[in-house]
């Protein structure tokens, strides 16, 4: 039982940051959250003995998938601030 333990601990961390993302409305703070998602699921490969792929959800899902939902709001953002000037000129 002391073993599992640790695992335990991974899967409810995995479930919390899961369901605080899809809860989030902001898509700045989801993107925050997302990255922990990325972690908590890192590590629990990690704790599954799986390191390449704890190395992969690291690069992936902590850095690339944030970031790129970040660049993509601060486009539509963009844009949408362009088009609102558009209107009142």
């Amino acid at each position: 039982m002391a073993d599992d333990l640790p695992l335990l601990v991974g899967l409810v961390l995995v479930a919390v940051a899961g369901t605080a993302t899809v809860l989030v409305r902001d898509p700045v703070r989801q993107s925050f959250l997302l990255s922990l998602l990325g972690l908590a699921l890192a590590t629990l490969f990690l704790l599954l003995q799986a390191p390449d792929v704890a190395l992969s959800q690291l690069a992936v899902g902590c850095a690339l998938t944030p970031l790129m939902v970040l660049l993509s709001v601060r486009k539509v953002r963009r844009k949408a601030r362009s088009e609102r000037r558009e209107e009142h000129e």
